[in-house]
């Protein structure tokens, strides 16, 4: 597949939050950087401040070869790393998925390839009324999701596909990452979930103590992606 007829972006999600969705992301964006895409990374809303940066905001900035406004990049920031919808009502913010949305078109503009980060697993509240599903649909792109290899995952892995499908997205394919080196029969349940899951495996990303997402790139097989 060429990767002219690919869409100019995707929407990853995961199987839960700390399952290594920005580290798929920048693995992602390393990819189609190397497949000669000019790309960059995107996080409507992040939570969790350390140090004055939000952690995965900055990695996505530094796996993209196309630079941006911050404000474009990541529309909401939120201190506390706790949900969403509840670090935004204690600090008095509204989140606005309309912002997201224009912010969004604003990088289409920019590069030809935005991989959209999602917040949490794909489920997650984002407001009284919104959670991450309604933030996928807003911005209408196929769907990749992060397996966080551990006990427990093919249930969170099929429940998260069938919500994808619920919401009318495409489940474009997933990637294996594994997140407990001592996980017993990984690549069981890998093959599991390549049964069960009606889209491509795009790679497994191997468990590291120090992860570089450009090393995991060649891992990722984009030619699979719709």
């Amino acid at each position: 597949m060429e990767l002219n007829t690919m869409p100019a972006g995707y929407f990853v999600t995961g199987t839960d939050t700390a399952v290594g969705k920005t580290l798929a992301s920048c693995a992602l964006l390393h990819a189609f950087a190397m497949a000669g895409k000019s790309v960059i990374g995107m996080k409507p809303i992040a939570a969790g401040c350390e140090k004055g940066k939000w952690m995965d905001v900055e990695r996505l900035v530094e796996a993209s070869n196309v630079s941006a406004a911050r404000e474009l990049i990541n529309p909401y920031a939120l201190v506390q790393p706790i949900a969403p919808h509840i670090a935004a009502k204690q600090t008095g913010i509204v989140m606005d998925i309309a912002t997201v949305q224009r912010a969004f078109k604003l990088l289409q503009e920019m590069a030809e390839m935005v991989i959209v980060e999602g917040v949490g697993g794909f489920l997650v509240p984002l407001d009284d009324r919104y959670d991450g599903s309604d933030l996928a649909r807003a911005l209408k792109l196929p769907v990749v999701l992060t397996v966080g290899l551990r006990l427990g995952c093919l249930n969170h892995a099929l429940l998260t596909a069938r919500a994808i499908h619920s919401s009318g997205l495409t489940l474009a394919g997933w990637v294996a990452n594994q997140i407990d080196p001592h996980m017993e029969s990984q690549a069981e349940n890998i093959r599991t979930l390549q049964h069960r899951l009606d889209c491509p495996l795009l790679g497994v990303l191997p468990f590291s103590e120090k992860i570089e997402a450009r090393d995991y790139a060649g891992l990722l097989d984009i030619w699979q992606l719709i």
